[in-house]
């Protein structure tokens, strides 16, 4: 359906984009030194899931909307900032409650996994790297003549996805591993928990100020 060589270029490009970290890498290592690695990976799994989301809108025409449409966008980049922000005050606001679990009790996320993993469903389909790239760059690489394009850009968005997948779980393991050298000490721990939740608020107002201005 898809040939090999738009297959392999559009890989390509894709890794491109992803190398340079995004909302969605800097969203993960908040939550991973916030929260840990559970949270990190429930994290980790929410966004490449809204992700594709962003490609299954795109392949049925909701993505040209949302790029066409200044007024949407703007609306879009806004909610997912003004989350970020309201995930970061509460990661700040319960930095003193965080403990790491010993061997025999595991350390508990602050919310639960299906909570997680929904908070960075949203944060994924509101990501304005992913919707620019999705509905200005994921067209391109359609083969029009062989129709089908819906199931084209569905097959190509896994490739993007796939190396999300990938990357995202490498931050994620490593902040969270930088993590649990903070958490031998309980203020430590609560300083790296306070840091996530800063770093999530300073993104969702970066996400806020920076994009299209038409």
């Amino acid at each position: 359906m898809v040939s090999t060589d738009r297959l392999l270029a559009f890989a390509a490009m894709s890794l491109l984009v992803i190398a340079i970290p995004g909302p969605s890498v800097l969203f993960v290592i908040g939550r991973a030194l916030a929260h840990g690695r559970r949270t990190a990976l429930a994290t980790v799994l929410g966004n490449v899931l809204g992700s594709y989301l962003l490609v299954a809108a795109v392949a049925f025409g909701l993505g040209a909307l949302v790029e066409r449409s200044a007024a949407v966008f703007l609306a879009v980049k806004l909610a997912g900032a003004a989350y970020l922000v309201f995930l970061g005050v509460q990661a700040f606001r319960h930095r003193k409650e965080m403990k790491m679990g010993t061997a025999d009790v595991p350390a508990q996320p602050a919310r639960g996994d299906l909570r997680t993993i929904a908070d960075g469903v949203l944060v994924g389909v509101t990501n304005p790297k992913g919707i620019v790239f999705f509905a200005a760059v994921l067209p391109q690489f359609v083969d029009r003549a062989a129709g089908g394009l819906p199931a084209q850009m569905l097959v190509l968005g896994l490739v993007p996805i796939s190396i999300g997948l990938i990357t995202d779980t490498m931050w994620g393991l490593t902040a969270s591993a930088a993590r649990a050298w903070f958490a031998r000490s309980e203020r430590r721990l609560s300083m790296i928990g306070g840091a996530g939740g800063f770093a999530m608020i300073g993104l969702g107002m970066t996400v806020a100020a920076t994009g299209r201005a038409d």
